[in-house]
């Protein structure tokens, strides 16, 4: 009888999401039906809808919600747009070259949100790339893009798209090739093929894609405060503020509610309008597609065109950042912010490596990345046996829970937590912090593992049975070293993921336990380019540790499901 070991197996995960994902959650609902905003009120009180009430009768809160949303829409609108020839291109590459390929939108999706924002500011700044290219082509510069609402949508576009391009990837690389066959025997060049197959059946992905990057985008506070200066707010940066400036948690919480369940009203509606044109999937027959003559000629002569200067504009945006940020860390200027080549130097990587000023800071960053991805290797080792090998009644279900903190707000998860550390548990920060970063990486450790355990020879397992060696035996002599490239390639992964880790963790750091990418964020307007120097090195840390991981998994497969 196996039928205990896949609820056994999964227990210790559930039981982690419960206490550090779940009761946060709890607490910011009971927090959002407050009366009052005293910082030292006891978490239970009688239920009361006043924050609600004062959010919906002040204008300035409508007006940031819908700016908010208004930047959603934009972020979620391009991310698609150049996340299609992306994606296409993706999954078109030779299986040979599709790892290498796949580091474009690794490397930037692996680097913290904060050095990708200070790219993005060196492009749009006044002497930035894009006005220095301009210039050198004698048209007019637009010196007025920075700290613009334009300027937050292609930070968060430059932040998010890569979670579309996945979305899009995981159905463009299952479709048939005789369904393309099919449609050029019938007539259809690159551009109508792309429309009336690659499109249509990409849907799913699309869904996906789209819930995922409008959700992340209207919570995300980093991008919007690095690139909208003070002239823009959204609704993360007003819950950032009550939380943590104000200590008001009660009206901190109603607004994480409020934007996240608008965020879950706009995946229902995506779901349903989306599902709708996609009858195939409800065993429904699709209405046949006429498209007029012109349409297509148009199509077929600008679709190629347009298809590449896409492919190149998204590639431009998820790179070009990255190596500003390396040419900034050389460049002799006063301030962070300041773009504009004015000589080469090495003084700022001098400060960073033999200053001192960012060891403390860097330090904590390596100590909780560290304990986080062996606490999340501990946790997702089981579960993912218990998802590979021992199915079990509610495996769905609770893989859907598993998997939960990639579609919720994480702002939601750090208010929570906050009100729980601060007040009402005694439990240090640094395992807060912990707990957090478990939650964080869980998914995608998970998702990982599950598919190296899949992977494994079970004809060696029973190999070493039939020599007489028991249970413990055969893991640790057969199945651990078999396993040993996946748990390899989700620690690295994890570590990563929390080592740049920014938003949630913002609203737990202290003056003493600061990580690397919080400081970079919190002194990144006023810093001297020593915060270049460190993201520089950080991008090569993150370039050479998926060299190495690449030797042991292909790149394209860590985000399979």
């Amino acid at each position: 009888m196996t039928g205990w070991k896949g609820p056994a197996l999964s227990a210790p995960v559930t039981l982690w999401l419960l206490l550090a994902f779940a009761a946060p959650l709890a607490v910011v609902i009971l927090l959002s039906l407050q009366a009052g905003g005293d910082p030292f009120a006891p978490l239970i009180q009688p239920l009361s809808l006043a924050q609600f009430t004062e959010i919906a009768g002040d204008g300035f809160y409508f007006q940031v919600l819908s700016e908010t949303i208004l930047i959603g829409l934009a972020t979620t609108a391009i991310s698609a747009v150049l996340g299609y020839p992306l994606a296409y291109w993706l999954a078109r590459m030779p299986v040979q070259w599709r790892a290498l390929a796949f580091a474009v939108i690794l490397i930037p999706l692996l680097t913290n949100v904060v050095v990708r924002s200070l790219g993005v500011m060196l492009l749009l700044s006044p002497d930035g790339l894009i006005n220095s290219a301009l210039r050198l082509v004698g048209l007019p510069t637009a010196t007025r893009m920075l700290f613009t609402h334009g300027a937050v949508v292609v930070g968060l576009a430059q932040v998010f798209m890569p979670f579309m391009v996945i979305a899009l990837y995981d159905t463009m690389q299952s479709t048939s090739p005789r369904v393309h066959e099919a449609a050029e025997s019938l007539g259809a060049g690159p551009a109508i093929r792309f429309l009336t197959v690659d499109l249509p059946l990409s849907l799913p992905g699309l869904r996906s894609g789209t819930v995922i990057v409008f959700l992340m985008s209207t919570t995300a506070y980093v991008s919007a405060t690095l690139l909208g200066g003070k002239k823009v707010m959204t609704i993360g940066m007003l819950v950032m503020q009550e939380a943590v400036a104000n200590l008001n948690a009660p009206l901190a919480s109603a607004l994480a509610i409020v934007v996240t369940l608008t965020g879950l009203i706009f995946a229902g509606l995506c779901t349903w309008g989306l599902n709708r044109a996609m009858p195939w999937r409800a065993g429904k027959p699709g209405e046949p597609v006429s498209l007029p003559g012109w349409f297509v000629t148009l199509a077929e002569t600008l679709g190629p065109t347009l298809s590449r200067l896409l492919l190149t504009a998204s590639i431009g945006l998820l790179l070009l950042p990255l190596g500003l940020v390396v040419v900034q860390s050389v460049n002799d200027v006063p301030l962070a912010t300041a773009a504009g080549f004015r000589g080469f130097t090495w003084k700022w990587y001098e400060q960073v490596l033999f200053g001192g000023s960012y060891t403390a800071s860097f330090l904590v960053s390596l100590q909780l990345a560290v304990v986080s991805v062996l606490v999340a290797l501990a946790l997702a080792t089981p579960a993912a046996f218990a998802l590979a090998r021992y199915p079990f009644a509610g495996r769905s279900a609770l893989l859907a829970f598993w998997l939960l903190p990639l579609s919720l707000p994480q702002i939601v998860i750090g208010v929570g937590m906050l009100k729980l550390l601060q007040v009402y548990v005694a439990i240090p920060a640094f395992l807060g912090l912990v707990g957090i970063h478990v939650v964080i990486v869980l998914p995608f450790v998970i998702a990982l593992l599950t598919t190296s355990v899949q992977a494994l020879d079970r004809a060696q397992e029973e190999a070493a049975d039939s020599l007489g060696a028991g249970p413990v035996r055969r893991f640790l002599m057969v199945t651990l070293p078999a396993l040993a490239p996946g748990l390899f390639a989700a620690g690295v992964i994890g570590f990563l993921m929390s080592f740049g880790e920014v938003t949630v963790t913002s609203f737990l750091t202290t003056a003493r336990m600061t990580t690397l990418p919080v400081r970079i964020y919190s002194e990144a307007t006023t810093l001297e380019p020593t915060a270049h120097a460190i993201s520089a090195l950080l991008i090569v840390a993150t370039v050479v540790t998926l060299w190495l991981v690449g030797r042991v998994v292909r790149l394209d497969k860590l985000y399979a499901r």
